[in-house]
Parts: C-alpha cells; sequence; structure tokens
C-alpha cells in the first residue's frame, strides 16, 4: 500500500475544478458575445422602434434566440437573431419598396441630428432598417442581402429608396421650419 495516494486523493478536486473553470470560461465567452454586439443591436433596435423600453426587449430576445441557436454565435448569427426580432413587430418582408420618390427641392441648411432622427423614423421599416444597416452600420449590399434573404439588387434599390425618401423629408422639415 502506498504511503499517499494522490490520484484518489486529488483527482476528484481536480475534476471539480476544471469542470468550474470550463463553466465560467463558457460563461465568459457569452459574456464577451453580448458585450461586443449588444450595442450595434440596442442601437438599431431603438431606431427601428422609436422607444428605449421595446428596444431593450429586442435586445433581451436577440440574445437568448441567439444562444439557444449557437453556443457561441458570431456576429452574424446575431444579426439574424436580430432580424427576426424585427420581423415579428415590422414588415420587413415587403416585396418592394414603394415608389421611389423624386428628390424634390434641395436642403438650405446642415441637418441637426434631431431632424435626422425624425426623417429615419418616418421611412417605411424595411427601408430604415437597411439604410440603418447601410449607411449608418456600414454593412455590404452583399451582407445585407444574406442577411435578409433579399437579392443584393434589391437591396440597393431599397438603400436608394430610403436615401430619397430621407431627403425629401428633411426637405419638408426645412420648408415648414422656413415658413
Amino acid at each position: 500500500m502506498a504511503l499517499f495516494n494522490f490520484e484518489r486523493e486529488f483527482s476528484p478536486k481536480s475534476n471539480l475544478v476544471a469542470s468550474q473553470a470550463a463553466e465560467q470560461s463558457v460563461d465568459q465567452q457569452r459574456r464577451d458575445v453580448y458585450e461586443s454586439h449588444r450595442h450595434r443591436a440596442f442601437s438599431l433596435a431603438f431606431y427601428m422602434t422609436g422607444n428605449e423600453l421595446e428596444a431593450e426587449e429586442i435586445l433581451a430576445n436577440t440574445f437568448v434566440r441567439a444562444f439557444q441557436q449557437n453556443e457561441r454565435p458570431d456576429g452574424f448569427a446575431v444579426d439574424c437573431a436580430l432580424v427576426a426580432e424585427l420581423n415579428k413587430r415590422f414588415d420587413l418582408q415587403q416585396e418592394e419598396p414603394a415608389a421611389v420618390p423624386s428628390p424634390g427641392t434641395g436642403l438650405h441648411r446642415n441637418v441637426r441630428r434631431p431632424d435626422l432622427e425624425v426623417a429615419v423614423r418616418n421611412l417605411p421599416s424595411i427601408e430604415r432598417l437597411l439604410f440603418l444597416l447601410r449607411d449608418v452600420e456600414g454593412y455590404t449590399p452583399a451582407m445585407i442581402g444574406r442577411l435578409l434573404d433579399m437579392p443584393e439588387a434589391k437591396v440597393q434599390r431599397t438603400c436608394f429608396s430610403a436615401r430619397i425618401r430621407l431627403y425629401q423629408g428633411l426637405a419638408e422639415q426645412d420648408q415648414t421650419e422656413a415658413a
């Protein structure tokens, strides 16, 4: 009989420590994923809804969905979960954007942020989302098309329509203030 039986004495403790470290590692990875993507997801949700509480709810549901689908989701998986949550509240499957408006009259001043936010909120939901993804977040049309399962040409047309509609909304605000 050995004087010390290290295997029997230390094996269960080392397994417990390893198990706890693995759990902490998974929790830390989840925190890292959340911290890496929460600001973008919340911003998009807020600009889509215009309401902090609703944006927080969308944010929470987005990460629940993302972690249910994949233990370690990447940015694309989080974005897919966000689009699925937004799709519950908005008609994002619109076949074609409404007729592309003509550019109309020009702006006569620099645009203030509150005016821009109002104009963005007044865009149709699909145009608002595509504008935010393309022009605010910097996604490529190909990435947006993949995310929304939409042809790249349609993404580009919808972004173009959103920009014109946004420009018109800002011009109307400018004319209202001038009157």
